[in-house]
């Protein structure tokens, strides 16, 4: 329980797939506008990561070492992560649609997003077990939350600011991400 626990905090805080591996930056650069909108991409992300990490494992463990496959990972890691946005696209599009249109292009996103890929991968280098894929994918995912999140509320609050012309928009946007990811880095010494 403790190993797991460390997984979850680790991969959560201390290597923050966005502000630490710098991995998922076109959703979270281009989501974050407004709190709601950004929990939602969350949501769907915690969602796909952690279905992703649980099947890319079982399929890794159980078909490609079975087979002596191992080369194949990446390409089938892709097509499992696209099957899956896929599956939350067409959910999102049914039941949510409100949400579906606020997140628009970057929905599709999630399939290029690095960070999903990223978490598979880790998985694999990492030597998990299926339990800790899953632990691991819930940390990368929730910590992805938590910086997408935290970057629209500080969004939303300096919209309405005076800033001086030349910094407005990206400028500043970029600026307070990499003052987040300073931040972050003080995780460094937790684990």
């Amino acid at each position: 329980m403790k190993e797991l626990l460390l997984i979850a905090i680790g991969s959560a805080l201390v290597n923050n797939v966005v502000l630490s591996q710098f991995l998922g930056l076109c959703p979270f650069l281009g989501v974050s506008k407004n709190v709601k909108t950004s929990a939602g991409m969350g949501a769907a992300v915690i969602f796909v990561i952690t279905i992703a990490a649980f099947v890319t494992s079982v399929i890794y463990k159980g078909i490609l070492v079975g087979l002596n496959l191992e080369f194949l990972q990446t390409i089938v890691f892709i097509l499992v992560i696209a099957a899956l946005v896929q599956f939350v696209e067409m959910f999102l599009k049914k039941s949510m649609p409100a949400l579906y249109e606020a997140l628009g292009v970057y929905l599709p996103l999630i399939t290029t997003n690095c960070a999903v890929l990223g978490v598979a991968l880790t998985n694999v280098q990492k030597a998990y077990n299926v339990l800790e894929s899953v632990v691991n994918g819930i940390g990368i995912s929730v910590g992805f939350t938590i910086a997408i999140i935290m970057l629209a509320g500080v969004r939303e609050r300096i919209e309405n600011n005076d800033i001086p012309y030349s910094f407005k928009g990206s400028p500043i946007v970029l600026i307070t991400a990499g003052l987040m990811a300073i931040a972050f880095f003080g995780f460094s010494g937790l684990i």
